[in-house]
């Protein structure tokens, strides 16, 4: 009679290891098809960015009047957290997320896939998310790839989104625009509930990410150990915690790390008193996770 398989990791509420080498992760979540949304006409398309892989990144256009002057747009290029490991560009919580800030700001955006650790481990979503932002920057001539950036999308007016590990990995890709200037302009960068390493290792990075310390020392993982963070491609970065969320102190002293560095921008800092961690995404009807969408709207939105 064979033997059960042995649990060897487990990393609540992300993911189960098994000594046969299968991986179970605790929280799935239902991917849509790309579609036009009933309410807000917002369309959506899937794109493969590298053929290297088959991973999909997801362009959400805002219903257009074709009565009204052609009108280049805001691009927000958002990156979706899940602790590196769970999470899609395709799935429920990303539509109910992006529909509505496309809709009301109105703005194009592009929601990035990334391969997931641990079948990839980490750095590879690092990588991933920086060559979509470079194949994003082709069409920033009006040539490239994507039809619906190049006809739609104002490239001096980029937003990078993320919410915790995507948040991490949004601020990586922001720094490394700031230090090879790919032809985007970037005019800021949304933190939201953001994960970065404390001195501690975490046991679950230390799992996903091998040949790093997990701890603060590693640039990626936390921009205070970053000799790049002040060649930042953005001038304004808005960053939001939660009062209840235990990753709160940690954007805060992100905020306090590129207030003290030679980075030359400007911080917006919000608390969303009562709440937990990303809990807008899990109840985005909720009036507090209209009042998230508005703020962010608010960013993208000031001249």
């Amino acid at each position: 009679m064979a033997s059960s398989p042995e649990l060897l990791h487990d990393f609540p509420p992300f993911l189960q290891v098994y000594n046969d080498g299968r991986i179970e992760r605790l929280i799935t979540t239902p991917r849509l098809p790309p579609s036009t949304d009933p309410i807000t006409g917002v369309q959506s398309k899937d794109v493969v960015i590298s053929s290297d892989h088959e991973t999909k990144s997801r362009i959400f256009l805002p219903k257009l009047n074709p009565q009204d002057p052609p009108k280049k747009l805001p691009l927000i290029i958002y990156i979706h957290g899940g602790g590196f490991c769970i999470g899609s560009p395709v799935n429920i919580v990303t539509h109910s997320f992006l529909t509505p800030l496309v809709s009301q700001t109105p703005a194009v955006a592009i929601a990035v896939g990334y391969r997931l650790a641990p079948e990839n481990p980490l750095p590879t979503a690092y990588h991933d998310c920086w060559a979509a932002f470079q194949w994003i920057a082709a069409h920033s001539t009006g040539s490239g790839p994507d039809p619906w950036i190049n006809d739609y999308v104002d490239t001096s007016r980029v937003f990078l989104v993320g919410e915790s590990a995507g948040a991490n990995l949004a601020h990586f890709v922001t720094v490394q625009a700031g230090v090879s200037k790919p032809g985007l302009d970037i005019q800021g960068l949304i933190a939201l509930h953001p994960y970065f390493s404390e001195k501690e290792p975490d046991k679950m990075i230390q799992y996903l990410y091998p040949g790093s310390s997990s701890s603060d020392d590693d640039p990626k993982l936390n921009p205070r150990s970053d000799p790049d963070l002040e060649k930042m491609g953005c001038s304004r970065v808005f960053i939001m915690v939660a009062e209840k969320d235990f990753l709160k102190q940690r954007g805060i002293d992100y905020m306090e790390t590129l207030k003290k560095s030679k980075w030359e921008g400007s911080v917006e800092f919000v608390e969303n008193e009562g709440e937990d961690h990303c809990f807008y995404l899990f109840n985005p009807r909720s009036e507090k996770a209209k009042g998230v969408i508005q703020m962010l709207i608010s960013f993208v939105n000031q001249v």
